[in-house]
């Protein structure tokens, strides 16, 4: 069974950056898809980014949302089968918390909840000065 541990949010300034990781344990995370979400102002988890598997013809295919784009990065260490998620010049509108999801369905990258069978518990970000 597939698990995914999220980790590296915290308390960061506005305009600061961080790194989360998305750990997996119990398979190799190389298969899969795995996309970012958020939940925000204690809205529904809204799509981040994604990336396809490191397996498939078009391997570490990466898509962001429209909002997203240019400030969120999203890669795959396949040798400590994490993947990360790089957020730049962050803002208090991005407080909330992130979860990774793992759709084994891996030559998809597609940012909808419903495409993900894996969940991490989330981590917690806040923007704040």
């Amino acid at each position: 069974q597939l698990q995914l541990v999220e980790s590296g949010g915290g308390v960061v300034q506005p305009g600061g950056s961080l790194r989360l990781s998305c750990a997996a344990s119990g398979r190799t995370l190389g298969p899969y898809a795995i996309a970012w979400f958020r939940s925000v102002s204690g809205l529904e988890r809204e799509g981040v980014a994604c990336i396809s598997s490191s397996d498939w013809y078009t391997p570490d295919y990466t898509d962001y949302a429209d909002s997203m784009k240019g400030r969120f990065t999203v890669s795959r260490d396949v040798a400590n089968n994490t993947v990360y998620l790089q957020v730049d010049n962050l803002k208090p509108e991005d407080s909330g918390v992130y979860y990774c999801a793992a759709d084994q369905r891996g030559y998809k990258c597609i940012l909808r909840r419903a495409e993900y069978e894996y969940w991490g518990q989330g981590a917690q970000v806040s923007v704040s000065s």
